[in-house]
């Protein structure tokens, strides 16, 4: 039994592992899209690494895009398998993958013009909206903690990760030889006191773990709590600097957080009194789905359900459809709050709305998760005082702050509580994936610490063989 390391190798995106038994049946954890690595990110996310006809499953851990946003490709190339996922996961999965699609064609049609001056040669998108459509066919539902047997050999079943609606933990039982060996693939591990979900739950004795170390050397420690910091950033932007607050933000998981936060400062009677853009239609639709999968909440959501129905609205909140409601907002000079996806700030509409605020000094950026160092968030996190937007040079002159504890990744306390369910005497290795390799190498340190005997953080396509 052998597993490669096709992606989240040394850096984190791209989330793909291939595991090969004994008796050649292949499964693939994860097929994420790669982002926010420069000029390599294209030819990564082009070439897989392995032929997708020679793939019999695939389990998904989550539906973020770079846990997911491969199947069309993937399926377009030969994929033939079932996709085994949760039942939020699949529903996810379908609005975003069709959103990425649709995405890579208004980038790519907008990059082109600016190519097409330029004499460069045009690009194609990875896959289309037809090719998304054809990958949901394969997916198939399995709820969390039900055992699926694949086949006599090979059998798995999902806990809750906590990390964004439908995450799961991927626990794998391969019988070869009259011996059973147990692998668990954490996906991306959630906090522990979430603000609307569950915590990541516990699970049995496992012979090797594939653990996420995004946060593997940080606390998220921020003075106050979520609704606090935001309420500070609009007070000063939006009342005293009469600017906007643009926020880079994931569609699924922390656009709701944001929501819930606001909704909060709402109950309490202190929201400031300005606008609120939600300028994703994709947002919208997660948000609808998260309402419609009330089984996740954690019992302070229950509680505020009890006296508010909907704690993802408030007053002046509005939902933008239309890209030329979008365009709007960029030339309405009036105080606001704008929520846009991506996360990383390297795709969608946040992009054109950074590019269109971030020379005004009244304006505030406001990172509220990680962001890959290559990705234009993380270069505006990094304290970069010029970035490049669509192939131009702009002047950071808008204020850049940052809510860290927002992150749906644990910081390394959350992981290593992760671990409690665990003897570390009976972990034959943990495999450190998702995570830059400066922080892998100290968390590595860190489990060591803990009684974690054998650690490896394994490099792009590398292959291992399992005992």
């Amino acid at each position: 039994m052998e597993i490669t390391f096709h992606g989240a190798a040394r850096n984190v995106t791209g989330s793909k592992h291939l595991l090969r038994l004994n008796d050649g049946t292949t499964v693939l954890l994860d097929c994420g899209m790669f982002q926010g690595l420069g000029e390599q990110t294209e030819d990564m996310n082009e070439h897989f690494g392995f032929n997708p006809k020679k793939i019999d499953y695939l389990i998904l851990s989550h539906a973020h895009i770079d846990h997911c946003g491969l199947i069309p490709r993937l399926v377009k190339e030969g994929f033939e398998g079932s996709i085994f996922c949760t039942s939020a996961t699949m529903d996810l999965a379908r609005i975003l993958l069709m959103d990425s699609a649709k995405i890579q064609m208004q980038d790519v049609e907008y990059s082109n013009k600016q190519r097409k001056k330029r004499g460069q040669p045009l690009l194609e998108g990875l896959y289309t909206e037809d090719d998304a459509m054809e990958a949901m066919r394969l997916f198939k539902i399995v709820d969390y903690h039900q055992e699926y047997a694949i086949n006599k050999n090979l059998r798995f079943k999902f806990t809750d990760a906590g990390h964004i609606l439908g995450s799961a933990a991927v626990h794998l039982t391969v019988v070869e030889d009259d011996k059973e060996t147990h692998i668990t693939f954490s996906g991306d591990v959630g906090r522990y006191g979430d603000l609307i979900l569950k915590s990541p739950q516990t699970f049995e004795q496992a012979d090797y773990i594939l653990l996420e170390s995004t946060y593997g050397d940080s606390l998220h420690k921020d003075i106050g709590p979520i609704e606090d910091n935001l309420l500070e950033v609009i007070k000063e932007t939006c009342e005293r600097k009469k600017g906007k607050v643009i926020i880079p933000a994931f569609s699924v998981g922390r656009t709701q957080e944001l929501l819930y936060a606001l909704n909060a400062l709402e109950l309490r009677g202190e929201l400031p009194d300005v606008p609120y853009y939600v300028d994703s239609p994709l947002s919208e639709k997660a948000t609808e789905i998260l309402k419609d999968h009330p089984e996740e909440y954690n019992n302070n959501v229950k509680k505020v359900l009890r006296v508010d129905p909907d704690p993802f609205g408030f007053k002046g909140l509005r939902f933008i459809e239309s890209t030329q409601q979008s365009i709007a907002l960029n030339d309405d000079p009036r105080p606001c709050v704008i929520i846009s996806s991506s996360g990383m700030a390297e795709a969608g509409r946040v992009k054109h709305h950074i590019k269109n605020n971030i020379n005004n000094s009244k304006n505030t950026i406001l990172l509220v998760g990680y962001a890959e160092p290559n990705s234009l968030g993380g270069r505006l996190a990094r304290g970069n005082k010029e970035v490049q937007i669509f192939g131009d040079a702009y002047q950071v002159n808008a204020d850049v702050r940052s809510i860290k504890s927002m992150s749906a990744h644990g910081d390394y306390e959350d992981l290593l509580h992760f671990l409690n369910c665990q003897d570390p005497a009976k972990v034959k290795k943990i495999f450190l994936v998702h995570g830059e390799y400066e922080v892998q190498q100290h968390f590595a340190n860190t489990l060591k610490q803990h009684g974690f005997k054998n650690i490896e953080i394994p490099y792009q396509h590398e292959k291992v063989v399992l005992d």
